[in-house]
């Protein structure tokens, strides 16, 4: 197997001070290799949304190490490397969904795993081809998510983490949504979801149950070694 593209070590996330302070993510170790769907299962509050930030490095762990192609994850700024979906979307409302789509690659490089044909073909994909002319403030909330996926994926990176990508997506959506989250694996991508969508879990390469912010099970292929004997 290759090595772990993503490596958490005893990772734990304090939110708030004092008091107030509620410890989300505790004692989690993951190791993730490349070329996987992963899901992140779980209910609403278990941890799966900071998770995802810590891998995209919008969030530092307050104890433990989070490390991503052998780096901090804090300090990759380079979607050819972590591209992230976020549950809020982060699109440029002023440009267009191809505008947006094409913005990674524009400020920065390709990542490994691009995909060989263009932003076109992948908007029309995931069904946004005939609205992608459309500046992003006019789209619907599903076409917008649909774009910033595409904005993801087409970066082509070598960790792609998202957030709840069938979210807002009908049914036919779901199924172009999670067509195009495979063949990116498929191309090599780490693939990260975190999802409720049983969908999305039932065609993961593994799934990564947390439960009150620790890791409750780790099922399939995670893709990468196992650990060292003691």
């Amino acid at each position: 197997m290759s090595a772990p593209l993503v490596h958490l070590d005893g990772v734990r996330l304090v939110r708030g001070s004092g008091a107030a302070a509620t410890e989300v993510l505790r004692g989690v170790d993951l190791a993730l290799g490349p070329g996987r769907l992963v899901a992140l299962a779980g209910r609403s509050g278990s941890g799966k949304s900071s998770l995802c930030h810590l891998v995209a490095g919008v969030a530092r762990p307050s104890a433990g190490t989070v490390r991503v192609a052998g780096h901090p994850a804090h300090a990759v700024r380079d979607w050819g490397t972590v591209a992230l979906l976020p549950q809020r979307l982060a699109l440029v409302p002023e440009l267009s969904l191809a505008e947006n789509v094409l913005l990674p690659r524009r400020l920065g490089r390709a990542g490994p795993c691009a995909p060989q044909d263009g932003a076109g073909d992948l908007l029309d994909r995931l069904g946004v081809a005939r609205v992608a002319h459309r500046p992003a403030q006019e789209a619907s909330l599903g076409e917008q998510q649909r774009a910033a996926l595409a904005r993801a994926l087409h970066a082509g990176p070598a960790v792609a983490v998202l957030d709840e990508p069938t979210g807002h997506q009908d049914d036919d959506h779901v199924a172009l949504v999670l067509a195009a989250v495979v063949a990116a694996a498929r191309r090599g991508t780490l693939v990260l979801v975190a999802t409720h969508d049983e969908r999305v879990s039932g065609a993961a390469d593994a799934r990564v149950r947390l439960h009150d912010g620790a890791v409750e099970a780790v099922e399939g292929d995670t893709g990468a070694p196992p650990p060292a004997a003691p």
